[in-house]
């Protein structure tokens, strides 16, 4: 829901500290060859604004929850910038409900300057954006099959990034482990039935033994400087306009 939550009065919607405000979670990843976005929730013009992102080839998409999808059509100006054409890649099912709730866009119709010109990519294995290799890792999230992703670089850094999950199966952490930076999705501090608790990210960290591990998608759960004080070492809080270098 973002933090401050609407009509929350915990100390975490009040904290005047700036990185408990938190807008919905997505990453933006730049490169030498490729720039992309994966998610664009709610807030996803103020963030591009923030960021000063200039420059967008192609979107992915881990699931279709509104907190990650609804900030589609301000993709509108990259669109153009790109002549006319966004590649999105997603799952078939992924890319099926947004066409249902961006059917504008996607029928082919709205052939017009300004509008979004998506070109759908379903995901069936691993994909190149420039020289760098995504590879799909499904994770499952209540009872909705998503995407995380372990991005290699040209540069041969390895980067991974799951919001939203439950469960990654073994296959999964064996694709995971030893990566550089690892970013987990962790909302909550209570067991819930489709996300990891922050004491459930920290042991799956444990498991995938990552160089560091940056725990995001946070509720007001989460007072900022309080809890950095509890995580182990290499572990750390994500916070909106934290930049990393791979």
């Amino acid at each position: 829901m973002g933090v401050p939550v609407i009509l929350c009065e915990c100390r975490v919607c009040h904290s005047p500290d700036p990185r408990d405000h938190r807008w919905r979670s997505s990453v933006y990843l730049q490169t030498p060859t490729a720039s992309w976005v994966i998610d664009t929730g709610a807030e996803f013009r103020l963030q591009a604004l923030r960021a000063g992102i200039e420059k967008l080839d192609a979107v992915i998409y881990t699931h279709a929850h509104a907190d990650h999808v609804v900030g589609f059509d301000d993709l509108r100006r990259y669109s153009s910038a790109n002549r006319d054409c966004m590649p999105i890649f997603a799952s078939s099912a992924t890319l099926a409900h947004l066409d249902r709730m961006f059917r504008y866009a996607f029928s082919g119709k709205a052939k017009f300057p300004g509008y979004v010109q998506p070109q759908a990519h379903a995901i069936d294995g691993p994909f190149w954006l420039g020289e760098n290799e995504i590879v799909p890792i499904p994770v499952e999230h209540g009872n909705v099959h998503t995407f995380g992703f372990l991005v290699r670089t040209a540069k041969g850094s390895v980067f991974a990034y799951i919001s939203d999950c439950k469960i990654v199966p073994e296959e999964g952490i064996e694709r995971l482990r030893g990566v550089d930076t690892l970013v987990l999705g962790t909302p909550l501090w209570r067991s819930h039935f489709s996300h990891l608790s922050l004491e459930e990210g920290i042991a799956l960290s444990a498991k995938i033994e990552p160089r560091r591990t940056i725990f995001t998608h946070l509720s007001h759960d989460f007072l900022h400087a309080e809890t950095e004080k509890l995580l182990p070492p290499g572990c750390s809080l994500a916070y909106d306009g934290l930049e990393l270098q791979l």
